[in-house]
């Protein structure tokens, strides 16, 4: 018993010093990164940690708010004020053509996979309406709503990947689920009774604003995404608005997984989901990047959604999963995604 109790003490002990100098050897290597020669891994480091849920503490630590500011101000993108012109797009789709083509795409830093919808009537968004304390996986939102295909949806209380309730606006079939305010910078991304693709910001509205809104803008199926560039945050929202790519400074954000969402001159709708945070061995994709795939693939309107670890598509099966080790072959729990139904 005694020789038991000694051997589980070295192995604790052996444990315990690994683990130390791994932590050590991080500690070290994020402060080579902040405080060494390169300048473009330090803001690389930066912007890509900031838009993460859980670990953009570590910014503050190894970072001052001024440097984070104005490391955020260097690779941002700039204001884009422009509305969706309805005008330019013919919401009839491709009719004519399959569903759902699959293409993949890939980058310097990711790999992705967009999902072009010809039809944008076939696209809603499913909900695990009424909110409880979990959201379901993707693939479980898409079988229960009798869809073939979908992607995860918009931002919502992630902690503990319960994802159990959304935040912003979320309307489902013409009828608003949620209505939660508060954070800056909000915008609604959906489609109308037209099947266009809105992205419309929330900016300064309350609840009674939001609903007029919807009514009069005739909104089906939308949720919300932050559009935010400080050092707290680094979210956006705005890709392509009316055929014009946003200006931007630098890469415009960090290295990221994403998700977005994008519209033809014909209505056929594309969806783009990326891989990164270490997933295959990449970082993931820019702004800039999102951009320039979204406009090589004919986009009049595009829109960054969420993304993150939350990224993740699938039809009949998943394309692309969380960048979390233990859902390699699921995602993580959502309360919302858009879905693709063939009826």
């Amino acid at each position: 018993m005694k020789k038991a109790l000694n051997v589980i003490g070295k192995i604790f002990s052996f444990l315990g010093v690994t683990l130390g100098m791994i932590f050590i050897a991080l500690v070290l290597t994020i402060t080579l990164i902040c405080h060494g020669p390169s300048e473009s891994a330090k803001e690389l480091f930066a912007t890509t940690i900031l838009e993460t849920g859980q670990l953009k503490f570590l910014a503050n630590v190894f970072l001052s708010k001024e440097e984070l500011q104005e490391i955020v101000d260097k690779n941002s993108l700039q204001d884009m004020d422009a509305e969706v012109d309805e005008n330019l797009i013919n919401t009839d789709g491709n009719k004519e053509k399959e569903l759902i083509e699959i293409h993949n795409v890939s980058g310097d830093g990711f790999e992705g996979t967009m999902m072009v919808v010809n039809d944008p009537a076939k696209i809603s968004l499913a909900t695990t309406y009424p909110w409880s304390e979990y959201g379901k996986e993707l693939g479980v939102i898409v079988d229960e709503a009798g869809a073939i295909a979908g992607v995860n949806g918009g931002i919502y209380y992630s902690s503990g990947n319960k994802g159990g309730r959304p935040y912003g606006v979320t309307v489902s079939n013409g009828e608003i689920q949620d209505i939660t305010l508060g954070w800056s910078g909000l915008y609604l991304i959906g489609f109308d009774e037209n099947n266009l693709l809105r992205i419309i910001s929330l900016e300064g509205m309350n609840k009674s604003a939001v609903e007029k809104m919807v009514k009069e803008e005739k909104i089906r199926d939308a949720i919300s995404f932050q559009e935010e560039s400080s050092d707290a945050n680094n979210h956006f929202v705005k890709l392509i608005i009316n055929g014009e790519k946003r200006e931007l400074s630098g890469k415009g954000s960090g290295q990221n997984p994403r998700t977005a969402i994008g519209q033809r001159k014909d209505g056929s709708v594309l969806i783009l989901v990326t891989d990164g945070r270490g997933k295959n061995g990449h970082l993931g994709a820019t702004a800039s990047d999102l951009i320039e795939i979204m406009a090589e693939y004919g986009a009049v309107n595009a829109a960054n959604i969420d993304g993150g670890s939350s990224s993740s598509l699938y039809y009949k099966k998943y394309l692309r999963t969380s960048v979390t080790f233990y859902y390699t072959n699921s995602s993580w729990r959502l309360p919302t995604a858009f879905v693709v139904k063939d009826n």
